[in-house]
């Protein structure tokens, strides 16, 4: 609730003057001495028949994690029918601000379609098209769904809406992801011409082009799955991921029946591990739904194993073969929107990063009631006082962005990769507000200072100049104390602008590093963030913007995405006076270089 608080300071703090404005709030705590996390646990709790069981109690709990039973500090019963609380809203902005925040309840249950055509046999997206239109025709006004599509990259197609219209609108012109060619892949490239100098090889050639693109769709996946899980995490409460699919080539969590799982050792282990976390702190329970039916009398293939693992790992359920897709999508709307939620502090304390099983039972007389539970089924005990996790930034991101990438000094991660592409999901981890208006009413030969145009086919003038003002809640950014005294933070600010089509045409951004004495960190942490960039673009050319705000030590980002049409007639900011608005970033906003890093304040 403390950052509901907070966020209403946010959005009803003026940019220009918000540097002033005071955001009594919790602080983060550099230094914390408590080593792991509270662990929460959601229980699905079903009768014989599929329905929800209500009214159990604490006491009707048991919960072991790695065999030792632990104390419940937190229960709570959610109820589908019982009133979900109100989400924070606010009035229109005024022309030129955005922000990433998006109003949900904090109590309600979110539900996110996911529809898969990286791995789903091309004659079988027409009949998921056709059922999700049926679908979106009966759904419940008041229940929260957003509509994701994976090709080779994951894409929004509908963000969280209760309309019911706006859902039909989204299936209409949005729907279905064109399966995924992977001709833009480097490897796929150098196959390609070998076929043109090989065609006495042809059959042979297709044949490894196909193995080719099946052993890169778990990578894609795993990709997807992590931007998908980092967008997630942003959100409170429980979440229902309906994963439609042709198949299942990814499971994030050990096994010990098998020895070799379909994540398979050719990902990368840090970016499966990171993925597995961000889903299950996330309340994240996976229900993927086989659009395709194995063949009478075969065997499980591995990705159905995994398909069922993934699915018991967070909770979830696995519906094989439906064609009705309204009964199925409700059934799983319903169960997991009626649980429970147990909470504990692990009786061990020192985390380093193993996997630790959770198993719970009921007691008393419901254990002798033929009762179903569904639950995740372990977490990884990582230290939060220690590095995170991140997938290994030196990997060769399998659905990178066209040239230009991030600016060429200071490489991305894979999930800020993705989380900065032109129409993939926006991240709320730094929930902010963002002011963008032209910089004058005359257009200019060069584009603004520190700004990466791509190298390739770079952008013709004239150029029009934006002002991109910032900002954000001082919380959401992490800081180490150190030895010396001083608090250690860095925050990374960007400004990318693409084409429709989703091709990076400039990358404007700045780095603050910020070592605070504690009086200095103190009054940090009373005053919103204000920060400050340029961007240009091609004057009157079609262009999208999207901007980010990422803490560096958490890895967390927020991030908006517009039309610049939106902002390109809009008249210029005026700036408190005596100040005049800046032609360059101001002291406190290096451009991102290896070295560029301010003084410490």
């Amino acid at each position: 609730m403390m950052r509901q608080f907070l966020l209403g300071v946010l959005l009803s703090c003026c940019l220009g003057g918000c540097a002033v404005a005071q955001s009594a709030g919790a602080q983060p705590h550099p230094g914390n001495t408590s080593s792991l996390q509270p662990v929460a646990v959601d229980v699905v709790v079903q009768d014989p028949n599929g329905h929800p069981v209500h009214g159990l109690t604490k006491e009707n709990f048991q919960l072991l994690e790695s065999k030792t039973p632990q104390q419940l500090r937190l229960f709570e019963e959610h109820v589908a029918s019982a009133p979900q609380g109100r989400a924070l809203e606010f009035g229109k902005m005024p022309p030129g601000t955005f922000t990433n925040y998006t109003p949900v309840p904090p109590h309600g249950t979110l539900n996110i379609l996911l529809l898969d055509a990286l791995n789903t046999p091309t004659k079988d997206l027409p009949l998921l098209r056709t059922q999700l239109q049926q679908y979106v025709k009966n759904v419940a006004p008041g229940t929260h769904i957003a509509i994701l599509g994976l090709a080779n990259h994951l894409t929004i197609l509908q963000g969280f809406t209760s309309d019911p219209e706006t859902l039909k609108d989204a299936v209409e012109h949005k729907l279905i992801p064109r399966a995924a060619i992977l001709l833009d892949h480097p490897m796929e490239n150098a196959v390609n011409q070998g076929m043109e100098q090989t065609a006495t090889n042809l059959q042979e050639f297709e044949a490894e082009q196909k193995s080719l693109q099946m052993r890169l769709h778990p990578q894609y996946t795993l990709d997807a799955f992590n931007q998908l899980a980092h967008y997630l995490a942003g959100f409170p409460g429980r979440k229902n991921l309906i994963w439609f699919s042709g198949a299942f080539p990814l499971d994030l969590f050990p096994d010990p029946t098998r020895k070799n799982t379909a994540a398979g050792t050719e990902l990368d282990s840090k970016e499966l591990h990171e993925t597995a976390d961000l889903l299950t702190q996330a309340q994240v329970a996976v229900y993927p739904v086989a659009i395709s039916a194995p063949t009478p009398g075969s065997t499980p293939s591995a990705d159905r194993t995994a398909m069922n693992h993934l699915a018991d790992s967070t909770g979830g359920r696995v519906f094989e073969n439906t064609n009705g897709l309204f009964d199925t999508v409700s059934k799983i709307m319903a169960a997991g929107s009626d649980y429970y939620t147990l909470a504990y502090i692990p009786s061990n304390p020192k985390g380093q990063g193993e996997h630790r099983d959770i198993r719970v039972s009921l007691a008393g007389a419901p254990a002798s009631q033929g009762l179903k539970l569904s639950y995740r089924q372990g977490y990884y005990a990582d230290d939060p006082n220690q590095p995170g996790k991140a997938a290994d930034p030196t990997r060769a991101v399998a659905t990178a962005t066209p040239s230009p990438a991030a600016p060429a000094t200071n490489p991305d991660t894979a999930s800020i990769v993705a989380a900065m592409r032109r129409g993939s999901p926006a991240p709320v981890g730094i929930l902010f507000k963002v002011r963008v208006l032209p910089a004058s009413t005359a257009t200019e030969d060069t584009v603004a200072k520190g700004n990466q145009l791509d190298p390739y086919i770079p952008m013709k003038g004239p150029f029009q100049r934006f002002d991109v003002d910032f900002v954000a809640l001082p919380n959401d950014f992490q800081f180490t104390k150190l030895s010396n005294g001083l608090y250690s933070g860095s925050i990374e600010f960007k400004a990318y602008v693409y084409d429709p089509d989703g091709k990076l045409l400039n990358a404007a951004g700045s780095l603050l590093h910020l070592e605070l004495k504690p009086e200095t960190y103190n009054r940090f942490m009373q005053e919103p963030l204000a920060a400050h960039l340029e961007v240009s673009s091609q004057a009157g050319r079609e262009a999208y913007l999207r901007i980010g705000i990422r803490d560096v030590p958490s890895n967390r980002i927020g991030v908006v995405e517009f039309p610049l049409s939106s902002v390109s007639l809009l008249a210029p900011p005026v700036y408190p006076q005596p100040a005049a608005a800046p032609t360059t970033a101001p002291a406190h906003s290096a451009p991102i270089t290896p070295s560029a890093t301010p003084a410490p304040h």
